[in-house]
This record gives structure tokens, sequence and C-alpha cells, in this order.
């Protein structure tokens, strides 16, 4: 089959959840024979060649852009920018392809295949990895541009499609919505050995793993530790990654005094996180919205327990039993955290060895090649539909 997979991001040129699980499928397509290609943004230098998901062609149909504003929003120009592109294309060569697979947002390339899908045959498969409510919109970009995203939204849900999802609340809100066409929920997207690697022995130690933005809450984690360090002997934070909220974390270590034990070494290699998940009392979490929670997985594979925070946009949730493999937080009140962080400490390594034995039993449906298996089923659904 010759697929077309679009998004305005390439991984490694840019690092997140949704922009890793598509190279996977890509080179997943590409090694069963498929004819497979990517649109996106440029992402690389002038004149450089992109790092392409071996087998597959990179076409970029638009320049290089800053996607993120100074406060960590999306910019509203690159997704007009892309979606212009891609209905560019798919005018021209939307003919080639037997399936367009693109991400929902930024929408507007969800909308470009939506015009052309009349001119051309091909079948419309969509990653929808969050979908966001009315009030988090209005919040998000203020009252008018919350409307407008709102609505640009709401017609993506109304172009027949078959959709993918990545937690079950993203599948009920889909449903609800009224979503044209059928929905499947992938429940893994962990690349990873489907064997737990420890646990290793815990050290006073709390990690937190993600990009600094306001969504994540990296700031929170100082207060936290600090509070629980009262408690614990020797307890130590490592806030891993960069962003645009990484001055106000620098601010919360000098605020509370926490120079000493509270690290923020911005961008770290894989292998740092890695080794920093296998020796730490917990990753912290504190999230208000996740669309899955990676990092969560990746910690839990090697014996880590997790504290997430409850929260009606915060899907991670869904990969967290109370208790079995960390613990959820009413909050993310330096209290309710600090809290959370002691239960994990008072539990010792039992809670470690829990959280292996959940990792171990849950292995095959958090894997990513389980989700790539429904994707192709949905692929060769398409193919019989259209012979």
């Amino acid at each position: 089959m010759r697929i077309c997979l679009v998004y305005d991001c390439l991984y490694p040129h840019t690092v997140g959840g949704l922009e890793r699980y598509l190279r996977n499928v890509a080179e997943r397509l590409a090694a069963e024979g498929h004819e497979v290609s990517y649109l996106t943004l440029r992402q690389w230098e002038r004149g450089a060649r992109p790092d392409a998901p071996p087998g597959t062609t990179v076409i970029a149909v638009g320049p290089r852009m800053a996607l993120y504003g100074k406060g960590g929003e999306r910019r509203v120009a690159p997704p007009l920018v892309f979606g212009a592109g891609v209905l560019a294309h798919l005018l021209r060569h939307g003919r080639r392809y037997d399936v367009i697979h693109t991400a929902s947002f930024p929408y507007f390339s969800l909308l470009a295949a939506a015009l052309v899908r009349p001119l051309h045959r091909f079948t419309l498969v969509v990653d929808w990895f969050e979908l966001w409510s009315r009030a988090y919109w209005r919040e998000y970009l203020g009252e008018a541009g919350g409307r407008i995203g709102w609505a640009v939204q709401k017609a993506c849900l109304l172009i027949p499609q078959h959709a993918f999802c990545f937690a079950r609340l993203t599948g009920r809100r889909l449903r609800d919505e009224g979503i044209h066409g059928g929905v499947t929920v992938l429940t893994g997207l962990w690349p990873g050995p489907l064997e737990p690697d420890g646990p290793a022995q815990a050290e006073p130690l709390v990690v937190f793993a993600g990009r600094h933005i306001p969504e994540k809450r990296a700031p929170a984690v100082v207060p936290a530790v600090a509070l629980a360090a009262r408690h614990i002997p020797g307890l130590r934070g490592r806030v891993l990654g960069d962003g645009p909220q990484r001055p106000a974390v620098l601010a919360a270590i000098e605020a509370h005094g926490a120079g000493s034990f509270v690290e923020a070494p911005g961008f770290v290699y894989r292998e740092t996180v890695e080794a920093d998940l296998s020796r730490a009392l917990c990753l912290l979490l504190p999230s208000r919205r996740e669309g899955y929670g990676l990092v969560v997985v990746e910690a839990c594979s090697r014996g880590t327990p997790v504290v997430l925070v409850a929260g009606e946009d915060n899907a991670a949730v869904e990969l967290v039993e109370d208790g079995v493999n960390g613990l959820i937080a009413d909050s993310a009140a330096p209290e309710d955290l600090a809290a959370a962080i002691e239960r994990v400490y008072a539990a010792g390594p039992g809670l470690r060895n829990s959280t292996a034995a959940w990792f171990a039993a849950n292995a095959d449906r958090l894997s990513l090649a389980s989700s790539l298996d429904a994707v192709a089923a949905t692929y060769r659904g398409a193919s019989r539909a259209r012979a």
C-alpha cells in the first residue's frame, strides 16, 4: 500500500510522544513493504537531509518555523502554513496514496486532507492524542481564541475518518462529541523491552522528566521535595528537561533554599534519564494534562513507582494502580505531593517489587507492537474495502 503520514513534527528533530509513535509507525510500515511518505514542516537546516525513518520518504511542505510561543503555547501561524502545504501537496499528489494517516492536531492539515478527499479515493486515518474540553480551550487561548479553537476541533470531528487514540478518556470524549467514524483505543506506546529492568535499589531521589510547560507543572516539584525532605533523610530532587517554565523552576529552587538538594540540569541525554529513573525513589509527574504518559511506563519498566495528580484532563492516571505501581495525589499542592512521596518511601522495596510485577503483567498491552498491529489491521481492512 501507498501510505502518507502527516504531522508537522518529525522525531528526532523534535522530541515528543506523538512524533516518536509516528516514526515507529513509519518504520513498521516500511519494513512490511509498504511505500511510506511523511509530510512535515522542515525542522533541519536548509540544504541538510532530514533524519528520516528507514525506508520512508520525508517531504517538507513548509519552512522551518518556531512552533511554540514564549509561554509554551502552540503558535497559530505554523499550523496554518502546514495546512496550506499539505493541501497543495495532496491536490497535486493525493491520488498516489491509498491511506492518509494524519495527527488531528494541528487540525488544519486534517481539514486539508478532508478537502482533497472527494478528488481521490484514499482512506483517512486520524490520531487523536487528546481532545480538549471547551473550558480548556478558553483557558489556553482566551475567550475569543478558545471559541475558534473549539469550533475548528469540532469541524475535524465531523470529518468521516477512522480515529486512533491512546487513552480511554480520549475515546470517551471522541464518542461523546459525535466523531464521524470508528474509534480504536491503542493501549501501548512502549518501544522497549517487555521484561522489567530491575528494580534497582532506590536512592532518596525524586525525578521529574518532561518538557517545562505550564501543563506539566515542573515548578511544583521543588516545594514538594523540600517539604518531604523534612521527613526523608537525604532526599534530593532532579528536575530534568527544558522549556519556557525552566526560569520558574530555578526561581522555585532559590525561593525554597533548595539549591543544595534539588537540581535542574536542563536537557539531558536519554542515557541520563534512564539512569536517573532506575535509581529514583519515584518519578513525580504533577501534570494537569497528559494524552498518554509514556514516561510513566518507562519508570515502571525499571520498577520505579510513579506519583501523579488526579485531574479531568490527565489520562496518565489510567497507567497507575494506586498503591500497586505508584500513587495518585489529590492535587499538585506541596502538601499532597510531599505526602505521596513520603508514602512511597514508607512502602520501601515492596512497592518497587509490585511496580515491576505490574509492568511484567501489562507489558504486552503496553507495548508499541500491540498498537502497531492494530494500525496495520486497520490498513488491511481499508485495502479490502477499496478493492
